[in-house]
């Protein structure tokens, strides 16, 4: 596959971006120096991410590179700049659940689902907005601000996976983890024109993810 100079990364889907990472023709670098671009300039007006992790990120960025260029494949998103709802448990970095109780919540160890990421050799961009304890709806008393939709940021974005919704219709990540119960990831992906995905209940364990009776979940744009 040839990627076009001009071609803007963001619009690249994750097989495409795969397959360039794997021909060389572009660098998990790359994609990520752009994915955090993108947050930079758009975020502010979105409100999707309450952290961004830009050292990590790069840093699991140079290690992806390295490892492809070794002959090392991990999977479908080795490589890969993907975002966690804020409610996924990741060791070292403050888990909030959007929730003032919880603002300076730092875990110890990693959820199920980000250590498989981790594994996986996928870049963690940073935390996702969500619905206090991804539960209810949106509120303007909460640690930070809610998500937007960026098709019209005077519409709402669904719930509780607002930042994740937010974040990939807005091309900011290819790729959102999220959470759904009662359609707290389908509701996002209707609402902001994406794909949202619910797996099969007990597909992916849900250790380590604060609302305990959600499934893991996954959007793409």
């Amino acid at each position: 596959m040839t990627i076009l100079a001009t071609e803007p990364l963001h619009e690249l889907s994750i097989a495409e971006a795969g397959r360039a990472l794997r021909s060389g023709a572009i660098t998990s670098v790359a994609l990520t120096s752009h994915a955090l671009s993108r947050i930079a300039a758009l975020d502010p007006l979105l409100n999707a991410f309450v952290l961004v992790t830009r050292e990590r990120a790069m840093a699991d960025a140079e290690r992806a590179d390295g490892e492809l260029q070794a002959g090392i494949d991990k999977g479908p998103l080795h490589g890969i700049p993907y975002a966690l709802k804020d409610i996924y448990a990741t060791a070292g970095i403050r888990t909030t659940c959007h929730s003032k109780l919880l603002i300076d919540h730092v875990p110890t160890e990693d959820c199920v689902v980000e250590a498989k990421l981790r594994a996986g050799g996928a870049v963690l961009l940073g935390k996702l907005a969500t619905h206090e304890f991804a539960f209810g709806g949106p509120s303007f008393d909460l640690p930070f601000p809610p998500a937007r939709n960026p098709w019209n940021r005077d519409c709402f974005t669904g719930g509780s996976s607002s930042g994740s919704g937010a974040a990939v219709a807005a091309a900011l990540t290819r790729v959102a983890m999220g959470s759904d119960t009662g359609g707290s990831i389908r509701g996002p992906a209707f609402f902001c024109g994406i794909v949202g995905l619910k797996p099969t209940y007990g597909l992916v364990s849900r250790r380590g993810c604060f609302h305990c009776p959600t499934r893991s979940t996954i959007a793409a744009r």
